[in-house]
């Protein structure tokens, strides 16, 4: 790869962020004009913006993916969580910025890893050929050669920690000079949010220790026949920007031998999936957020015709929330009172959630308590499940149910009305997280029903709280 073409990340910052706030203002100013003529010419806020103004936030969203690094992440993390507070023809283009990009080469990465590893260094025979690269680090397979076992190193790239809040704060000026955004303090709140989440993962220390936690956790622990597996880390090679661990190779879901495999066994790695979410909100009170696909592997047992040992692979805890009690309390109380379809109960949780302020209008209350029953629709009794979505054997189908396109279209309504409120960003990324969980599942075309599978939890989370309370 040329030199022109590799991705800076220790210079030019001022070009960096002018360059963005350029764009933005651009955009910005074909926001504007659009909502101008929309007015004079008689048409509600509610009208899609003109191609005019859905070109112009193309344009700023490529800007970002030319300049890569923490501007990709950061366009990504407005995109996952900007339908709360930027415009929808902005939060669409930045969807399209991708988290693949061209990996650096190993000659520009050799002497920071050598100077970060030491001596340990000479220890390992890396491969200079990158098997994965995304914004803020890439991937490097390495053979350890007192034993010749292989290994990965994920790489963090030179300089991000000392860019990030520099290009951060580029961003956020661009949003207001634009005038995107209103700067007030629901801005400032989610974007103290989005950016110590940024920080949280380039934190490799933090994200090695929750690694082994994940491991020790899932050890031993299996659903409907499946197992799962985290990469042990080799610590002698982990530092503050190199992680190191274990080697496993598996499937990704959407591979085409997973949808060769048998309807019982996809079921029982959808049931797997669903049930590590369930272990997470109700018994450990952490949960990975980021839902890409790449951050699972599906590890199948070959000798397995029909039942066997499959196991599901969890490889990225660079994303995890640690909850607090009271949060974790809310999030239960609003499941289980979505479960009983109990719209005091549910407002009772979502305000408590931060997601409804106590003041909030009649309109407001129902309007979120009816999208939770609705996001949560595939945990309900089979009585209640919608027929149409049922096969021969009353089993909810997950692929047929397309929850989350119509979860998304009624999302999107809600966040057009006067009545919406902004939700906390711990809610956002449990939104994300189920979004992930439920679209996992529907890649596998699963067909089971989890009511029995969320109430177990409940009524063990329930005697918990009862047990405490005496």
């Amino acid at each position: 790869m040329a030199k022109k073409d590799k991705p800076t990340f220790s210079a030019g910052a001022l070009r960096r962020s002018l360059s963005v706030s350029m764009a933005g203002v651009r955009a910005g100013g074909a926001l504007a004009v659009d909502g101008a003529v929309s007015r004079l010419m008689g048409k509600s806020e509610d009208d899609p913006q003109s191609d005019f103004a859905r070109s112009e936030a193309q344009r700023f969203a490529a800007e970002l993916g030319r300049l890569k690094g923490t501007y990709v992440k950061i366009g990504q993390m407005l995109a996952l969580f900007g339908e709360h507070f930027l415009p929808p023809v902005l939060v669409d283009a930045l969807r399209d910025l991708s988290d693949q990009t061209e990996p650096l080469h190993w000659d520009a990465l050799e002497s920071f890893v050598r100077g970060s590893l030491g001596a340990r260094f000479d220890e390992l025979d890396i491969d200079p050929e990158a098997i994965a690269a995304a914004s803020l680090a890439q991937v490097h397979l390495a053979q350890v050669r007192a034993t010749g076992e292989w290994i990965c190193i994920k790489v963090q790239y030179p300089g991000l920690a000392s860019m990030i809040d520099s290009d951060f704060d580029a961003v956020i000026k661009m949003l207001v000079l634009a005038r995107w955004v209103k700067s007030g303090r629901d801005l400032d709140h989610w974007m103290k949010s989005l950016r110590s989440h940024l920080h949280n993962e380039i934190d490799y220390h933090r994200e090695a220790l929750l690694t082994e936690e994940m491991g020790q956790r899932v050890a031993g622990l299996s659903a409907s026949g499946v197992s799962y597996k985290v990469p042990q880390l080799h610590r002698d090679y982990c530092t503050g920007v190199v992680l190191a661990m274990e080697f496993i190779e598996g499937y990704s879901v959407v591979d085409t031998s997973i949808q060769g495999l048998s309807q019982q066994r996809r079921n029982d790695l959808g049931k797997a999936m669903l049930e590590l979410f369930f272990y997470e909100l109700y018994d450990w009170g952490t949960l990975q957020t980021d839902p890409n696909f790449g951050n699972y592997l599906l590890q199948l047992d070959d000798r397995r015709k029909r039942e066997g040992n499959d196991q599901l692979a969890l490889l990225d805890f660079g994303s995890v929330l640690d909850c607090s009690d009271e949060f974790l309390f809310h999030l239960r109380h609003t499941i289980a009172a979505s479960q009983r379809q109990d719209e005091p109960a549910i407002v009772e949780g979502l305000i408590g959630l931060g997601c409804l302020q106590p003041d909030a209008s009649d309109e407001a209350r129902h309007m979120f308590a009816d999208f939770c029953v609705h996001l949560l629709e595939p945990l309900r009794p089979v009585a209640e499940l919608p027929a149409e979505y049922l096969n021969a054997d009353g089993e909810y189908c997950w692929g047929r149910s397309r929850l989350m396109r119509r979860a998304g279209k009624q999302a999107a309504v809600s966040a057009a009305s006067r009545h919406f409120t902004t939700p906390s960003r711990d809610f956002a990324l449990i939104a994300r997280k189920l979004t992930g969980v439920f679209n996992f599942i529907a890649v596998l075309d699963a067909q089971f029903n989890a009511c029995d599978m969320i109430e177990s939890h409940i009524a063990a989370w329930q005697e918990r709280e009862s047990r405490g309370r005496t």
